[in-house]
């Protein structure tokens, strides 16, 4: 691993961690008991001990953060994803880490946080910036949509992540309408993200099979 490689799994590293500052300064204010999900009404349905919580949470987006930077940096196409790619794909991790301890932090704390509208508000946002990015990246397997057909040939991998590309956007933006909706948020967002992952998949499989 170079030496900009190692710097910056350093930096995710430290980021995936950081929460635990505030978990530390916090710890005495928690409940013994913290929840870890919510269901689609907002209710949490699954707990874990303050320790865990707020420790091994962290560490475990560190360890996640730690293989990402493997597998990346190890693709032997790496250098055809494009920098924004590589950034969100090392860099997705420790924001998550970020965004997500004090959320859950704060919450047990009492906080009034609509955590049903927070949740498929940030899974909209990531799908949308993926989408943005996913024309913009060239063939390689590590990032994109890796099927026999679309490493097998450049140009089915272009079509392929071309037409993507706006479908993500067009499936993150649905699911962060959702949020302003009275729905069942799981019911409205499994269905949109099967839909973005099948509909490329079919897709290029059809652009295989005239030739592309």
């Amino acid at each position: 691993m170079g030496k900009k490689n190692s710097s910056t799994l350093i930096m995710t590293t430290l980021g995936c961690l950081l929460p635990i500052i505030l978990s530390i300064t916090l710890y005495d204010q928690l409940p013994a008991q913290i929840a870890v999900h919510w269901n689609s009404a907002g209710n949490p349905d699954n707990y874990l001990p303050k320790a865990i919580a707020v420790f091994g949470l962290p560490v475990l987006m560190a360890v996640l953060n730690f293989v990402v930077h493997i597998v990346v940096n190890n693709d032997p196409k790496k250098m055809n994803a494009a920098p924004a790619v590589r950034w969100i794909g090392l860099w997705l991790i420790p924001v998550l880490s970020v965004i997500i301890m004090p959320v859950t932090l704060f919450k047990a704390m009492g906080a009034d946080l609509p955590i049903q509208t927070i949740a498929p508000a940030l899974v909209g946002i990531v799908i949308i910036v993926i989408g943005n990015y996913l024309p913009k990246t060239k063939q390689n397997y590590t990032m994109g949509i890796k099927l026999p057909w679309t490493l097998h040939s450049q140009d089915n991998w272009n079509k392929t992540h071309r037409f993507a590309g706006y479908l993500w956007m067009a499936g993150g933006t649905l699911i962060i309408m959702t949020t302003f909706l009275k729905l069942n948020i799981a019911l409205a967002i499994i269905p949109i993200v099967v839909v973005l992952v099948v509909i490329p998949t079919v897709y290029s499989y059809s652009m295989f099979k005239k030739g592309v």
